[in-house]
């Protein structure tokens, strides 16, 4: 295999395409001259996503999918293998955010963020293995979160997913080594999308400390989709296993393997106060 990961001439299938990374993903790879499977749960912005790029020429199919339903991922695996379209590129993207302390959220809020961003990247990836094993070179994507590193009070649904799918992503990276299918971890910190102003917002939270925490967590949200999308996907050609993105995503990294133990009260500055759930780096 090639030192580097091309993308020209070869089908990337985007989950969460609709708005945010997984928009500017898409973009970017049309760019490099990729073809598009694009699942999102939303079909109109999907179809805002999909239909400029059609317009300019590259080669769009996109699929409405609810990455909770086990059996719409199934079926998408099925449609694809139906059409005949190999898939080069697995980006699990797809993610929703939930913010409030572990014993305030609703436990059947806590399974559905798992149903999405943990059992979701499982389960597309088991369903498209046979598909990237059918090409001659393929790569699996798999987006955490610098939360996927560091576990802020407020964000144990999120924080256990995206540990989850680092832990997923480094033992599979090791059962495929030596194989044609290499395996890449993201981890964005605050990326500007939607995520965080769509999560549900802590139960017993007030109006004023919702938008409290909505106007303080768009501080924090600074890196344009369109830059990360552009680190995620010079990270993969150049085949890296593990790609962090923004300098606050390296920050937090640093104090946590320098402080592990006691890095939460030093991030408390920077990401503000415990109560506060819905301040999640955002991707999707």
């Amino acid at each position: 295999m090639s030192r580097r990961f091309e993308f020209s001439g070869r089908t990337a299938l985007i989950t969460g395409a609709a708005s945010g990374i997984g928009a500017a993903l898409a973009a970017g790879l049309a760019a490099r001259g990729a073809h598009l499977i694009l699942a999102d749960i939303n079909a109109e912005g999907l179809e805002a996503v999909a239909a400029p790029l059609r317009q300019s020429g590259h080669r769009v199919t996109t699929h409405v999918v609810d990455m909770a339903d086990a059996e719409a991922i199934s079926g998408l695996a099925r449609d694809v293998a139906t059409a005949g379209e190999p898939v080069h590129l697995l980006i699990n993207n797809a993610g929703i955010a939930l913010g409030g302390l572990f014993e305030e959220v609703d436990m059947a809020d806590f399974e559905r963020l798992l149903d999405i961003n943990l059992y979701g990247v499982i389960r597309m990836t088991r369903a498209f293995l046979p598909r990237l094993r059918a090409v001659e070179e393929a790569h699996i994507i798999n987006i955490s979160s610098i939360f996927g590193i560091v576990a802020p009070a407020g964000q144990a649904a999120y924080s256990t997913a995206k540990f989850g799918v680092k832990g997923f992503s480094n033992a599979l990276r090791h059962e495929l080594a030596g194989s044609t299918i290499g395996v890449t971890t993201v981890h964005p910190g605050g990326v500007s999308t939607n995520i965080a102003a769509s999560a549900k917002p802590p139960p017993n939270a007030s109006a004023a400390e919702i938008e409290a925490g909505k106007k303080q967590t768009q501080r924090l949200l600074v890196m344009p989709p369109a830059e990360a999308a552009r680190i995620i996907l010079d990270g993969v050609a150049r085949k890296k296993p593990r790609i962090l993105v923004g300098r606050d995503a390296h920050t937090m990294m640093w104090f946590e393997r320098l402080f592990p133990t006691r890095y939460w009260s030093l991030m408390q500055s920077i990401i503000g106060s415990r109560r506060s759930g819905s301040k999640t780096p955002s991707q999707g």
